[in-house]
Formats: C-alpha cells, sequence, structure tokens
C-alpha cells in the first residue's frame, strides 16, 4: 500500500478543479482556471508545409484550440516557420507546438518558430537502449549532468522567446537510467518528468506543464495521480524551508492553514512562487480507433477530470486528427459547463477502501445470481434489463461475444442510498452476502456514489456498477459510450465493481457492446484481441489507419492476444511492453516485428509483413484459425 499520507485530491466525494498556475500557450491560456482546452496533432509529414497548413487550419475550424507537430531532426524543424507562416496567413492564431524526441538541435530550432516545444525526458538527450545495469550514484549523477548540459540551453530560449513547454513522460519510452533506478512503473515516470522541471525551475522557469502519457489506463491513471501527489510534496516541501527561514515573529498569524499544505494562507499566498502546481495535459497514448479508443481514452482522461485533474487534454486516435476533437469536447464539456455544482454535496464521508496508487481489486465473497457467479475474482458479468433482453432474446446465439449475461430485475440486487446509514447498518448485519448497488435518481456523482458505497459496506457484499443514476440516457450514442466509459472504467480501475449495466444507452446491442468494451479497456475481463495503436503524425513511416484494419481483419479472432501497431520506434518498444507482438515501422515501407520489447524481425516489406507478423504469431504457439462464418 502506498503511503496514506500521499494524497492527490483534496476530496475524492465532491468535486473541486485542482489550482494551478497559468501556462500561456501563444494567447491560450492552460490552467490557472481558464477552461480545459483541447488539443491535437498532425498527421501530415511536417515538409510537407502545404498539407500541414491545410490541416491546421482544418483542425482550428473543428474547435482545435493547440496544434502539435513533430519535428524529428533539425532540417525538418526549419519548416516549421513555413508551417507557421502559412497559417498566420489564413488568418487562424491557434497556437503550435513542436514535438521533440531524441533530438537537442531539433528542439532549439523549433522554439524559434512555435509557441511551445514538447519534450519526452526518456528520450531527450538521455539513454533508451533497454540496457540493464546497475548505475552507482556518481554514474547516474553524471548522466544527469549530462542532460542537464543539454536542456538548460532550451529552457533559456524558452524564456528568451516567451515560449511554453510540455514536460512529457511516456511510460513506452523511459530512459535506461529511470527504468534501472525506479522500473517501468508510474514512480518512473513521474521521477524522469520531476529532474527536468528541477533544472527549468533552477534557471528560474516557470512557464511548462506535465503529462504523464501511457497506454494503459490503470498505468496512465496512477502515473497522474503520482504526479499531482508528487507535486504536492514539492510545495510543502519548499515552503516548510522558506517557513523556516524566516523564523521569526512575524511569521506568526491567526490565519486558517492552507488545506493543501498545512501553512497559513497568507503565507502560502506570499510565496506562491515556490509551488509546484503546475497544469496538467491529460491522455492515453496509443489509445487505438473507433470504439474501443474512445472508450480507453474516455476511462484514462475522464476519470482523472471528475477528480479535479486536468487543464488541457488531447485524445489520441489512430483516425484523421479532427475526429479527436468532438471526442474531447464531449470529455471537458461537464467541467467547462460547471456541471459538477448541480450535484448534492457528500458530508462526513469515511476513507475510501482503497488505495488510488496500486492497483487491487476489492474483496468480496461470491454471489451466484441466476447461474452466474459474480464476487470474489469470478469474471465480471454484464447485465441488462427485462426490455433490452426481451429485444434480443430471439438472436442471443448471434450475439457472438457481447451476450447478455443476468437480467436485473431478476438478480435480486439491493438498491441502496450509500449516505442511507441504517439501510447500510441493516445490510451490513445480514448474515450472508448480497449483491449490492447504488440507488437510481439520487443526485449524486456517479464516481462519488460508488466510492461511497464501497467504504461503508461490508467487504463481503459484491457490487454492481450501473453508468447512470439517470434512468433516460442522451440521445447522443458517443455521449453515452464516452460516459459510460468514464464512470463504469474509472471505478473497475480501482478495483470497484463486480458486475455492470450500462442504462444510459437505450440500445439493446449497443448498450451490450459498451458494456464488454469497457470491461475490455479497463483490463477486467479480455474477451477479444486487445490492439494498442498509436495516432498517427509526421513520424509515421506507414499507413496507420489501413494498416491497423488489415491486422485487425487478420487477427481479431485471437481473443486474449495483444497486438501493438506502432507507426515508429519513439514508444514502441516501451509502449509494447504489455503487448504479445508489435507491428513497428523500421524505415520507409519496412516493418520490424516485436515479440514484447524484443525485436525479432527486421527490415520486412511492408506487402509481406501482416503475413509475416502471422507466421511468428504461429511460431509462438498463439494462432487460432478464424472460426467459419455460419
Amino acid at each position: 500500500m502506498t503511503s496514506p499520507l500521499l494524497r492527490y485530491c483534496p476530496d475524492l466525494y465532491n468535486y473541486q478543479r485542482r489550482e494551478t498556475r497559468p501556462v500561456m500557450v501563444g494567447n491560450v491560456q492552460i490552467g490557472g482556471g481558464a477552461p480545459v482546452v483541447v488539443q491535437s496533432m498532425l498527421t501530415s509529414d511536417t515538409r510537407n508545409a502545404e498539407a500541414c497548413v491545410k490541416e491546421a487550419l482544418e483542425l482550428a475550424e473543428a474547435g482545435c484550440q493547440i496544434v502539435r507537430v513533430t519535428a524529428q531532426t533539425r532540417i525538418i524543424a526549419e519548416n516549421l516557420q513555413h508551417i507557421r507562416d502559412g497559417i498566420r496567413a489564413a488568418g487562424c492564431d491557434v497556437p503550435l507546438v513542436a514535438d521533440i524526441h531524441f533530438k537537442p538541435d531539433a528542439a532549439m530550432e523549433a522554439v524559434k518558430w512555435v509557441e511551445k516545444v514538447r519534450v519526452n525526458p526518456g528520450n531527450y538527450a538521455d539513454k533508451k537502449k533497454f540496457a540493464v545495469k546497475e548505475y552507482t550514484d556518481a554514474e547516474y549523477a553524471a548522466e544527469v549532468a549530462y542532460m542537464e548540459e543539454q536542456f538548460v540551453p532550451l529552457v533559456k530560449e524558452c524564456i528568451r522567446l516567451g515560449r511554453a513547454m510540455r514536460i512529457g513522460t511516456n511510460h513506452g519510452s523511459l530512459s535506461d537510467r529511470i527504468m534501472n533506478r525506479h522500473g517501468d512503473t508510474p514512480l518512473g515516470m513521474v521521477e524522469s518528468a520531476l529532474e527536468f522541471a528541477r533544472i527549468a525551475r533552477a534557471q528560474g522557469y516557470h512557464n511548462f506543464l506535465f503529462s504523464m502519457k501511457a497506454s494503459n489506463p490503470k498505468v496512465m491513471i496512477e502515473a497522474y495521480r503520482l504526479l499531482v501527489a508528487k507535486l504536492d510534496e514539492c510545495s510543502k516541501a519548499e515552503l516548510q524551508a522558506q517557513w523556516e527561514l524566516e523564523n521569526n515573529e512575524t511569521r506568526m498569524t491567526n490565519d486558517e492553514p492552507d488545506p493543501r499544505y498545512g501553512f497559513p494562507s497568507s503565507f502560502a499566498i506570499r510565496h506562491s512562487s515556490l509551488l509546484w502546481n503546475y497544469p496538467i495535459h491529460l491522455g492515453v497514448t496509443e489509445a487505438g480507433d473507433g470504439e474501443d479508443g474512445r472508450i480507453k481514452s474516455a476511462i484514462g482522461i475522464g476519470s482523472l477530470l471528475a477528480d479535479g485533474i486536468g487543464d488541457t487534454v488531447r485524445v489520441s486516435l489512430t483516425e484523421d486528427a479532427v475526429f479527436e476533437i468532438p471526442v474531447a469536447q464531449q470529455l471537458v464539456k461537464p467541467y467547462n459547463e460547471g456541471s459538477p455544482a448541480g450535484y448534492e454535496r457528500i458530508e462526513n464521508a469515511p476513507p475510501v477502501s482503497y488505495d488510488p496508487f496500486d492497483y487491487v481489486r476489492r474483496e468480496s465473497q461470491v454471489v451466484e445470481v441466476n447461474g452466474v457467479k459474480t464476487g470474489g475474482h469470478e469474471t465480471v458479468p454484464v447485465f441488462t434489463t427485462r426490455k433490452k433482453w426481451d429485444a434480443v432474446a430471439h438472436k442471443i446465439d448471434k450475439l457472438g461475444d457481447f451476450k447478455p449475461e443476468i437480467v436485473i430485475e431478476d438478480s435480486g440486487v439491493i438498491e441502496i442510498d450509500p449516505r442511507d446509514s441504517a439501510a447500510i447498518a441493516k445490510l451490513n448485519e445480514s448474515a450472508g452476502a448480497r449483491l449490492v448497488t447504488v440507488k437510481d435518481g439520487l443526485r449524486l456523482p456517479v464516481i462519488a456514489a460508488y466510492r461511497l458505497l464501497a467504504a461503508r459496506i461490508d467487504k463481503k457484499h459484491p457490487i454492481l456498477l450501473k453508468d447512470t443514476l439517470d434512468a433516460a440516457g442522451s440521445d447522443d450514442f458517443n455521449d453515452n459510450l464516452l460516459t459510460a466509459a468514464t464512470h463504469i472504467g474509472s471505478l473497475l480501475c480501482d478495483g470497484i465493481g463486480d458486475a455492470v449495466i450500462v442504462n444510459g444507452e437505450a440500445a439493446p446491442g449497443q448498450s451490450l457492446r459498451i458494456s464488454y468494451n469497457i470491461l475490455q479497456a479497463a483490463g477486467v475481463r479480455i474477451f477479444k484481441t486487445d490492439y494498442v495503436a498509436c495516432p498517427s503524425c509526421g513520424r509515421t513511416l506507414f499507413n496507420l489507419q489501413t494498416t491497423t484494419q488489415k491486422i485487425r481483419a487478420a487477427t481479431g479472432h485471437l481473443k486474449g492476444v495483444r497486438i501493438a501497431v506502432m507507426g515508429c520506434i519513439v514508444n514502441g518498444p516501451g509502449e509494447m511492453a504489455d503487448a504479445d507482438f508489435g507491428y513497428v515501422g523500421g524505415a520507409p515501407e519496412k516493418i520490424n516485428l516485436y515479440v514484447g520489447k524484443t525485436a525479432v524481425k527486421f527490415n520486412i516489406p511492408e506487402a509481406e509483413a501482416v503475413e509475416r507478423l502471422i507466421d511468428l504469431i504461429k511460431e509462438h504457439g498463439r494462432w487460432v484459425d478464424a472460426p467459419v462464418a455460419a
């Protein structure tokens, strides 16, 4: 268990947006109380200024507020001037961000032409060869010193030119030094970013923000939570040092202590420049495409937004970038419009029943419902309503992997208001375990309501999760999908939930499909092939969209097999840590195939690569022939 003193959110039951200092990216403010900003990334080749300008203008027209573009080398970065000039000549002032990996000289060129630079601490002047070695403190310090030597010139240029920066750690690209000291963990991601932040602060630079991206929503959520908790610890340490420095009577005050830092409010305000309250960029990297990509993004991004974390978001889909914008807009809309203010507050709540920094499924006893076991370590079943069951009863044998398993009206589930102490006491006095859920019609946020339920009922009782406490969902399927993924997915990633039901989507088949896909994306119930597919960008060495669809068509029947489809090596080997097999662009029209993180086949012609991937899967005994269609 993580230390109970580690906190990322002041109140896990009542929404409160995290307070941050503002960061200016051109004319767009991130953090500091500004609405959550939506951004995306160009898929066009950075060397093609005309295509990049056209795509950037389309993104801005769709509502994208910041546009990112890759700059692999210094020569390529020079073309950012023409892209910027073309966008401005069209009357568009959308800020540009240069995405930098590996090349400090590319960053030094890019910063001349863009409003913001993104650096990845895992591969910016740092070694990433997946080498295993023991670092002495001296060796570790020497590599940090070298990295600082390479990074400081960029920081100074950002100060001189008034540029912003994102210190963006990816789970898939931690340096060898970090990997060998901290492992491929959320802590390693956080420590990697903090090293760069300390260097920036030492130069008096504060116009930056953080990100902690991963393709696994559980890892992503834990990393962001840990980052925020560590940033608060850094703030407390800085304020403590200042408090001791001012060791005299003038520091005494009758102010109420600031709840975040434990010092009087006036003292904290007076020394606000010491705080590590930097804005947060949210994203699930390599989310994939279609419903799967949207669900995985909503689980990661939506759960953090619900806890008040996040000042700008990018939804990474393996689709044309313009399709990312409406998804991001739907995710941030409730918070930009102030919807949480419409919920009733939860008062006098106990501590949550789980460790927010360490996933463990909540313990419960097994309950058998209509012949289906739920609770304990049993598979999480999918419930539906009698009305929906009747609507699909005639074709249940044709529903494939999306069959309903339990009718809620026949389940005997107990519906309860988690604030009702008398009802909670009566339930807990029962001799046996009972399936429990939150009562419909309550004006409580779904995630908080189930957190409270899990904290107040005995562990023996399994819990049925609902996507909404309002019987009527939206008329918009995508809205229902994102809401369900946010609410149910967030709780599953915290280990809460033994069964699920999606009520907000009225269409029977679609509600069942959403249910199963959420279980898959949260890593709770793997019932089909799992794909980790990165979004296209200017680094991509093949057409990701058509290739991903081709691989899906050939391998989509391999239940439980995880396949990564990566356009280049920037995050590929690392993000494939959890994948069984990888398909990675190694050079133009050439593919490298991986088993886990290890490249085993090199420079395969793209036309042959899918068949060679199938051969590789067969070699490792994971292949089965697809069932013959009826």
